[in-house]
């Protein structure tokens, strides 16, 4: 076909078109040289659920695709990862319930199978990354991240429980710990723990703005781990996790881990707090994760699967947005699924 011919009055100058965005976008290697923001499996973080016993795959029915494994079977998991090239691992426990008490004493036990297991992927693995999960509520039979005392969080005797399951941690050689609890002070009674015990090199990323949100549902399935409801015991976390409302408040989470010694930062949920992770990227040096959590992960999976978006585009679309937003790190239950779809 030729041109279409427009009346003069529809029309303007072209010559007066110097700049043309779309010159840039005219072929996939211009629109290659012209990315701004770039994504690739190094920048992904695999959640593991670990269970004690041999030979346990059991999916999680509200985040299909996602298992809850022994150790054997993680042991396989992992290596499949990193045969994909994907390097680093965040590992949480589903705790029988015969191991819970109110303080945690589990969660730095010597026969902890959490400790064991790290210790095991370490010792086969030695070039991965291991993240830790430090908080009580895996081990507490109140399913909270801190001590539970007169229906309340008490922050100071959560401190010491917290250094302790770190240290214990630390030993099983966790590369990084990952404080998810929000407890004030918490960065620096783990570094001092952790210092005073010798592992000045264990690193800790920290959940600097873990906010209260609606979104941890099929995680919580995943360890039973919600909080009890039980009289006396606070029936949410709304005491210590943040105000889904604020975003300031998360700069001055930020400013207090990094000066109690934290070695990098991260924002949870991901996908509905992107403002939150732009907003700390421009305030810290640090860098910056972003846990992309269980619920906004299965609520892609839900549309996909009832075939009203396509998976293949819209999942890293969206792990796209939340590496533009400002993330260094992502932690996403789609971290393999991206490995794959990019190993070459």
């Amino acid at each position: 076909m030729g041109r279409v011919s427009l009346p003069d009055k529809y029309t303007t100058n072209m010559s007066e078109q110097l700049r043309r965005p779309r010159r840039n976008r005219r072929t996939a290697a211009i629109r290659a040289m012209a990315q701004e923001t770039q994504l690739s499996v190094e920048h992904l973080v695999q959640p593991l659920f670990l269970m004690p016993g041999a030979g346990v795959s059991l999916e999680v029915a509200s985040l299909p695709g996602t298992f809850r494994l022994s150790l054997d079977h993680l042991l396989q998991e992992i290596e499949s990862c990193m045969n994909l090239g994907l390097r680093s691992f965040i590992m949480f426990p589903a705790v029988p319930e015969e191991h819970k008490d109110k303080t945690a004493t589990y969660s730095y036990d010597p026969g902890n199978f959490y400790l064991q297991a790290a210790r095991a992927i370490k010792q086969r693995f030695p070039e991965c990354c291991l993240i830790s999960d430090v908080a009580m509520d895996p081990y507490s039979v109140d399913g909270h991240d801190g001590l539970v005392q007169y229906g309340q969080i008490d922050n100071e005797a959560t401190l010491p429980i917290l250094a302790r399951m770190g240290v214990a941690q630390a030993e099983a050689d966790f590369d990084m710990l990952g404080p998810s609890d929000m407890m004030d002070g918490r960065v620096a009674a783990l570094r001092r723990a952790l210092d005073a015990a010798g592992y000045y090199n264990t690193g800790i990323l920290s959940y600097t703005a873990k906010y209260a949100s609606a979104f941890y549902g099929p995680f919580r399935d995943a360890l039973d781990s919600a909080p009890r409801d039980e009289a006396g015991i606070p029936k949410d976390k709304k005491t210590y996790q943040m105000n889904p409302a604020n975003r300031r408040e998360a700069l001055i989470e930020a400013e207090l881990d990094t000066l109690e010694g934290a070695d990098m930062l991260m924002v949870k949920p991901a996908l509905h707090y992107l403002d939150v992770i732009a907003g700390i990227k421009q305030h810290t040096s640090l860098p910056v994760a972003a846990y992309h959590v269980s619920g906004e992960c299965a609520m892609l999976l839900a549309a996909c699967r009832n075939g009203w978006l396509d998976y293949e585009k819209a999942m890293p679309e969206t792990l796209l947005s939340i590496r533009r937003a400002g993330a260094d790190v992502i932690l996403t239950y789609f971290a393999k699924d991206f490995a794959e779809r990019n190993h070459m």
